[in-house]
């Protein structure tokens, strides 16, 4: 009936609205079934390696034989070997059985390791391993964004690891050993933003040095007198003690030669001492490598494992220190073989990307089971393959790779790595020139990604897409794709069977592609349509007209170009003679873009159908009423409603609302319109409603609701036949309703949304999310900080205003950066990115470049080459960018792209005006453009010094855009996790997500963002239900998670710092509870500064655990602080600001300062009195806590006189003076954090009762913050309390 996409399922993230149309769910039931068949009870065999005591290893019978060879291969005692076999009985295992299909293993078994012969893989491999195994504390490879390593520094502020395998934290008693004194920074009101805490030292990280050099020796490879005695290579080795050695790797195992710089002597050195292990002989022949490397072990194997865990992609951090460059083998092997000879995976070939990626598509998928290991095949694949295209494209960039086209000029060569197809994003012979050149071609590969991105969600079996990822580096953006079969030998035009290859002029279809598409239409929203060739033939499509179809030769039906699968954005598409509808006009619409080629968002699309719905059952119900009214009389006005709905859909809403209040019965009526739109229209009556409902929403049939889109309505160059005009007329319309509901719903929605913080962006790329979710693109930020501007409430959206602002002026200085990079060579890049920097925000008013003075030798030498290396300009017109000329840039940008006026002339007046801070304007561009500088303290505000030099950029890396493959049977969990524990059933709930975790970990292996949210909700349903050790192990894996995955500094690492810090709180370990709070709130002010609605939650948790360890003064700092930033945000009177006075009340109650305290109080008592009225609990509480405190004072003034009247001898009542109870602390922490129970009902309250007394769990559970009558119970992030 709807969309075929259950529009009803609202989801955090907009992406997983996945169709999973093709394959039936089969309900929950048999859903469960299969879950048991995956879990297989594990069994636990026993481990005899050479030289060690037998060992227990647990496993499981899915895992393969080789999951045992990599946990040998990472165990402290085994983990020097790796040329080994596993053997049963004398038996070998064969590497890649899975163990439940080995006969006689069973529980107990013994399995031997046994050494086996070297060849030259297996040394190469043993020697790559012992170097790995020596840098496994240095953090080099995360700096340097390599092998998916990257940063995380919550070991240093838990001393460790938080379970109890950590060192204990003392409990309760010891608070008088907490130094609560934060850095000067972390206090309130501190201006200083210094940046090397960011990185905080870690002491692990200093490595313990093992060797000196490990190298491959120059000898290599060995002559082949010495080949046929068994040398396989030669290495070199000076160890710490200063010994120099060469080493001759046989097949027998590693030995000394006597070989040394420059004479090659191969015999065995004396005393001759052959090691199957690398580990062995230089434990041997160096004390100092035995010690350090048995301590670095122990070290290594202490980490927490998520610390060390390859990410699925890389995460480049955008600071790094100084560090040592170090000699290392393997690094310069890996650097100039591409690892290509090295295959990992298809001995003796490159990896073919093509085949891989759609063999993974089509495993089976019918049962469970079969789906997980077809969801983790694609998974894996694409995460190698953005990782081998992300390569490919920066050695494109840099000049590595040869053209496929060498003789054209530089921007129109294209490229092939590796059996990837590069390709560069500007517009070659012309091909955009209709749609606006350089702008559309740059614009394309996004486009076309996310067109990718839909297809690949909807899952059609027999269609396929190309893998695809654009990177951007270096100024340049590089399209990566996957080569279909044969298309190289072929010319394009005998390849397309469907589609145009010249925008329209030429068509033609296919009846299969047809059949394919077909399928996804309901989907994606895609309406079947017909378009005229250039014979003036009707040809029908279901796609865009520049969506290709070529059959490759593996028999494939591949589509690409899908840069137009959804429909165009007539907000910035001028049209002759085509008027929007005054929702958008109002706003000034439509602009006038870079290029044509403004698409809407998918998510936009589903939104707009989803109110269409709304809006059809609406008109459905009221003509239901009408006809029941209307028994007697004819049913002559029930059409007149529908006609005068079609002509504005915002007016209609309001009608809809209008009537809504008027009419009692709608709601039955409603109930009626779904049974009848369900029925098979066979009543006549019922036919002609669901008609005129039909017909005013927009429907393209008139039997049920069906809303699509004709995606080539306004494209340059298509034309339609004269017999689909009416048909195109109505898409016209259609288009123009989007694109005004997007402006005057979406953007209002959004703005409601942060008004009462259920949207609370904190950077750039969280604002962004915010967007994206309710299908707003970027170019519309302009008109959303106007529409801010416009609001009445405008003071409280002032955190939103200030991130807007400041994501539009560093995207504005990022696209002046793009083109400001292509023209600077290699040997000037960090002169030229540092001189950008200075000129985009250090006070320095006359920033001037340095060249690289060789520079200045070569310019003589004539220019003969016309080609050279996309990377390679040779002008020096960067040198000449000044400060004030940056900011007119920065400033025509903003007008000319986003339609947005900033009257500032340099970064010191935007900072001034729109209260920025220049370290996060550093943040935002160095992630956005990729640059990595050197973490220290800049100083920006200087007048006679620039604040960066060439030295103070490390690095510059890409930025990558790729398709994230979900899991969607995990996810299904999750969903209906959340789902039962928003019901109040929270150990159903529970158990869901425990298996959404499994099922998530079987797809994306141990690190993924997801896995990090179904973490932390897990976390948060142990602490509800009482199992504070769990929540704080589960946080911690959450923590660690988003570091690696999501960056240090991120604001999802944020909340679950603070997430975290409440959970050490419950079990008692304040210190560290203390030690995150200040981490959290570093970061945030680094991300977003002080003024943020999320700082005054951070700030009452800080204050509250102050007080717990009695630093009053200090507590209020942060308290006080907290009151001032929700008043703001929260407006004077809302019930947030009323517990903020009463935390404040309670300290100064603490100080004994009674008069303050009351003072608070009464603030709050007012609030809440005026809120909920005289009887509500929390006024009643409120009032008590006054007296009581009133009952002090006076004490406490009785006391003082009588110590005046009688001097010394006075008789002194004792006064209360007490500090507060931790459990008394913890029920606040709990009230602002959101963990609080709402009660939705009489029968759910009853529910919850029974369930807080089955578990004995916190006692004010059922304390309700307000009466609320029906929202659901939120455990997921914090309740608005109003």
């Amino acid at each position: 009936m709807v969309n075929g996409d259950g529009a009803h399922d609202h989801t955090e993230e907009a992406e997983s609205k996945q169709d999973r149309d093709g394959e039936a769910d089969g309900g929950e039931e048999s859903n469960e079934q299969e879950v048991i068949v995956i879990q297989d009870t594990g069994f636990t065999v026993k481990i005899q390696a050479p030289g060690t005591e037998p060992f227990d290893l647990q496993v499981s019978p899915q895992e393969m034989v080789q999951e045992i060879h990599q946990v040998l291969m990472d165990r402290e005692d085994t983990c020097h070997r790796t040329c080994f076999s596993l053997q049963l009985d004398g038996n070998v295992l064969d590497n890649f059985a899975e163990l439940k299909s080995i006969e006689g293993l069973q529980e107990g078994s013994l399995l031997k390791v046994v050494e086996e012969p070297y060849t030259v893989r297996e040394a190469r491999i043993h020697v790559r391993h012992i170097r790995d195994l020596l840098k496994s504390l240095d953090p080099s490879d995360a700096y340097n964004g390599v092998d998916c390593n990257s940063l995380s520094f919550l070991s240093i502020f838990t001393d460790g690891d938080l379970g109890d395998s950590g060192k204990r934290k003392k409990k309760g008693n010891e608070l008088e050993q907490i130094d609560c004194t934060p850095p000067e920074h972390i206090l309130p009101g501190s201006k200083e933003r210094p940046l090397v805490p960011l990185q905080p030292q870690n002491k692990d990280w200093k490595p313990m040095q093992c060797l000196k050099v490990l190298t491959m020796s120059g000898w290599n490879p060995p002559p082949g007198n010495r080949k046929m005695h068994g040398d396989l290579m030669y290495l070199y080795i000076v160890t710490v003690e200063e010994r120099h050695v060469s080493v001759t790797a046989s097949t027998r195992g590693f030995y000394l030669n006597q070989s040394t710089t420059y004479t090659f002597n191969p015999k065995p050195a004396n005393p001759s001492f052959l090691s199957h292990s690398l580990v062995e002989l230089l434990s041997q022949i160096s004390p100092a490598f035995k010690k350090n490397f048995t301590a670095l072990q122990k070290k290594r194997v202490q980490r927490h494992p998520f610390e060390r865990i390859a990410t699925p992609f890389q995460v480049y951090s955008w600071t790094a220190p100084q560090v040592d460059h170090a000699m290392d083998c393997v690094r310069a092997e890996d650097a100039y073989t591409s690892r290509l000879g090295y295959e990992e995976h298809i001995p003796g070939q490159t990896r073919d990307w093509n085949e891989e990626l759609q063999t993974t598509r089509e495993l089976p998928r019918k049962n469970l089971p079969e789906r997980l290991l077809r969801e983790r095949a694609i998974f894996k694949v694409h995460s190698d393959f953005a990782a081998a295209a992300t390569r490919g494209a920066m050695a494109v960039i840099d000049g590595n790779v040869m053209a496929i086209n060498p003789g054209e000029e530089t921007r129109m060569q294209m490229f092939i790595w590796n059996n990837i197809f590069f390709s560069l994003g500007f517009d070659v012979r012309d091909h955009y020139r209709e749609l606006g050149g350089d702008a559309a071609a740059h614009a394309a590969p996004t486009n076309d990604l996310n067109g990718v991105r839909a297809y690949g969600a909807v899952d059609v079996e027999g269609l396929y897409t190309l893998g695809t990822v654009v990177v951007d580096y270096r100024g340049y953006r590089v399209t990566a794709q996957s080569i279909i079969p044969g298309i190289l030998e072929r010319e394009q035009e005998q390849s397309v069977i469907y589609g145009s290859i010249d925008f329209g002029k030429t068509v033609v279809s296919h009846s299969k592609y047809l059949e394919l598409l077909d399928k996804t239409s309901r989907p994606l929203k895609v309406q079947r349509h017909n378009v005229l060739n250039e014979k003036n033939e009707t040809v029908e499509l279901c796609s865009s007209v520049e969506c290709k179809g070529i059959i490759g030769n593996d028999g494939r039906h591949y589509i690409l170009d899908l840069l137009r699968t959804f429909p165009p954005d007539l907000n910035f598409l001028p049209v002759e003679g085509e008027e929007l509808p005054p929702e958008s006009q109002r706003c000034g619409f439509p602009l006038q873009h870079r290029h044509r080629l403004a698409c809407l968002r998918q998510e936009l699309i589903e939104a707009f159908v989803e109110h269409r719905y709304l809006l059809f059952m609406k008109m459905a119900a009221l003509q239901l009423m009408q006809q029941k009214a209307n028994k007697d009389c004819n049913k002559t006005d029930a059409p007149a409603i529908t006609d005068a709905s079609a002509e504005s859909s915002a007016d209609t809403t309001q009608a809809g609302k209008e009537l809504e209040e008027s009419i009692p019965g709608l709601a039955q009526a409603k109930e009626l319109a779904e049974t009848l739109v369900a029925e098979d229209g066979s009543d006549p009556k019922s036919r002609e409603v669901v008609l005129n409902a039909c017909k005013a929403v927009g429907s393209i049939s008139n039997t049920s609701f069906d809303i699509r889109f004709n995606p080539d309505i306004f494209s340059p160059g298509v034309r339609f036949p004269d017999d689909s005009a009416e048909d195109v007329q109505k898409q016209k319309q259609l288009l123009k309703d989007t694109a005004a509901f997007l402006v005057s719903c979406q953007i209002p929605s959004l703005v409601k949304d942060c008004l009462d913080h259920s949207a609370l962006p904190m950077d750039g790329a969280t604002l962004t999310e915010a967007l994206h979710q309710r299908g707003i693109n970027i170019r519309y930020l302009g008109t959303v900080l106007e529409f801010v501007d416009k609001t009445p409430a405008k003071a409280q959206l002032e955190h939103f205003y200030r991130i807007g602002i400041s994501e539009l002026i560093t995207r504005c200085a990022k696209h002046i950066f793009k083109t400001y990079l292509q023209g600077v060579e290699l040997s000037a890049l960090s002169a030229a990115v540092s001189h950008f920097l200075n000129c985009f925000l250090s006070s320095f008013p006359d920033a001037v470049a340095h060249l690289p003075p060789d520079e200045l030798v070569s310019r003589r030498k004539s220019r003969k080459r016309r080609n050279r290396v996309p990377g390679g300009g040779d002008n020096t017109a960067w040198a000449s960018l000044t400060p004030s000329e940056l900011w007119k840039n920065i400033a025509s940008e903003a007008q000319s792209y986003y339609h947005f006026t900033i009257q500032c002339e340099s970064a010191d007046q935007v900072v001034e005006k729109y209260g920025l801070q220049k370290i996060t304007l550093l943040r935002e561009i160095s992630v956005k453009t990729g640059i990595q500088i050197l973490i220290k303290e800049y100083n920006f505000d200087s007048r006679h010094k620039p604040a960066f030099t060439e030295e103070d950029i490390l690095n510059i890396f890409p930025v990558v855009k790729h398709v994230n493959p979900k899991a969607s049977d995990a996810f299904h969990f999750f969903q209906s996790g959340q789902a039962k524990v928003q019901q109040g059933f929270l150990k159903e709930g529970c158990e869901l997500i425990n298996e959404a975790l499994n099922l998530f970990n079987n797809v994306y292996g141990a690190m993924h963002v997801e896995i990090c949210a179904c973490l932390r909700l897990l976390a948060r349903l142990n602490y509800i239900m009482g199992d504070h050790p769990e929540a704080l192990s589960n946080q911690q894996k959450a923590v660690l998670m988003s570091e690696r995955v999501l960056g240090i500094e991120h604001p999802n690492t944020i909340q679950e710092y603070m997430h975290l810090a409440l959970y050490c709180f419950a079990n008692g370990q304040l210190s560290t509870a203390l030690k995150l709070l200040y981490r959290a709130r570093y970061l945030m002010l680094v991300v977003c500064g002080e003024d943020h609605p999320e700082m005054a939650l951070l700030d009452s948790n800080i204050g509250l655990v102050l007080h717990g360890v009695m630093e009053y003064d200090l507590s209020l700092r942060f308290l006080e602080n907290a009151l001032s930033i929700n008043s703001k945000y929260h407006g004077p009177r809302s019930l947030k600001v009323a517990l903020s006075h009463h935390l404040v009340a309670r300290v100064y109650e603490s100080k004994a300062e009674f008069r303050s305290a009351l003072q608070h109080e009464k603030e709050g008592y007012t609030i809440y009195k005026n809120q909920m009225g005289e009887a509500h609990e929390k006024t009643k509480e409120s009032s008590e806590y006054l007296k009581y405190l009133t009952q002090q004072a006076v004490a406490l003034q009785r006391t003082m006189n009588e110590i005046y009247k009688n001097g010394s001898n006075a008789s002194i009542m004792p006064l209360k003076f007490t500090a507060p109870s931790m459990a008394s602390v913890l029920e606040q922490l709990n009230i602002i954090n959101g963990i609080i129970f709402i009660p939705l009902s009489q029968k759910d309250l009853e529910n919850l009762k029974a369930e807080v007394q089955r578990r004995q769990q916190l006692q004010d559970l059922g304390k309700s913050e307000e009466p609320v009558e029906d929202s659901p119970l939120e455990l997921e992030d914090k309740i608005p309390i109003d």
